[in-house]
């Protein structure tokens, strides 16, 4: 899978050869015009990366690249559904945009997820701060640095911020996603059995992990 931009003028050519090859191109960290974005598309583009984040703080309020991957039925959107990417009222009108279907969940989730609060040095960004919240920025700003929430942590948050059903918040982040990596993330006969046993008690409480069949996490 690549992520790019489709602004420049290669892009048609780029995209559609590595579709060819069996790459999956998504659209993401772009200030991409409509136009561009619909010629991507046409020439294979099949994903949104992390829809409504990597974007200026500033866009025009119609013509922006956000809107035209909301509005594209061919596109389907992923979200950072940590509670500090989006805030939950648009989290909430972007999904009802793209519809279950469409929608994949995703963490953005770095290396420093479940660290205490502080400020750090890292590879990618340079100085960052960790807010008791959980919120990761760049030192001395409110831009977002990544994410220090899991995968699972952002199922839940599906659930209390947006009130779906926990069953349409684990299909986001297993069987949508699936469909682009052969047809994971589903349970049926022959299918590979990477499963997760869980309770919920308005929190996941992770029992049990298989890996391809083979336990690797247990919880007594």
């Amino acid at each position: 899978m690549v992520t790019l931009s489709p602004h420049f003028e290669e892009s048609v050519e780029y995209i559609a050869a590595l579709v060819h090859r069996g790459v999956q191109v998504a659209i993401g960290h772009t200030h991409a015009s409509p136009e561009q974005i619909a010629i991507a598309v046409d020439a294979g583009a099949c994903l949104s990366t992390h829809l409504g984040n990597g974007v200026a703080e500033e866009i025009h309020r119609h013509r922006n690249p956000i809107w035209s991957q909301l509005a594209d039925d061919r596109l389907t959107a992923t979200f950072i559904a940590d509670g500090q990417h989006l805030p939950a009222s648009v989290l909430k009108t972007m999904l009802r945009a793209k519809g279950k279907q469409r929608s994949i969940l995703v963490s953005d989730s770095v290396a420093l997820a479940g660290m205490p609060a502080g400020t750090y040095t890292t590879p990618v960004g340079g100085q960052v701060e960790l807010r008791p919240d959980g919120r990761l920025c760049m030192a001395g700003s409110n831009l977002l640095a990544g994410s220090t929430a899991s995968l699972v942590q952002c199922v839940g948050n599906m659930v209390r911020m947006i009130d779906i059903p926990l069953s349409d918040a684990l299909k986001m982040a297993t069987v949508n996603p699936g469909r682009h990596v052969g047809g994971r993330g589903q349970l049926a006969v022959g299918a590979r059995a990477d499963l997760m046993r869980f309770r919920w008690n308005d929190h996941f409480e992770i029992q049990d992990v298989w890996l391809a069949g083979e336990r690797v996490h247990a919880s007594y």
